[in-house]
């Protein structure tokens, strides 16, 4: 088990998961990212939201991955 934090940044801000997840393994981490991706999109529009990227991060600050929002979003109607 290992602890992950998200990132989630786009050209002008970024937001900082302080708390992160406890996981099992990169898959277990993949499916809490895009949790949290469909969290934070419930709260704002759809496209404001498109240009963002999460990053996650080990509890050493090591990146294991990178998500687009738009990747988790599917593409716009």
């Amino acid at each position: 088990m290992t602890q992950v934090y998200f990132l989630c940044s786009n050209t002008k801000d970024a937001l900082v998961d302080r708390y992160g997840a406890v996981v099992d393994d990169l898959a277990e981490a993949r499916d809490h990212a895009a949790c949290f991706v469909r969290s934070l999109t419930m709260r704002h529009s759809l496209e404001d939201c498109r240009g963002w990227v999460l990053h996650v991060n080990d509890d050493l600050g090591d990146e294991l991955f990178v998500v687009p929002f738009a990747f988790v979003l599917g593409k716009p109607h």
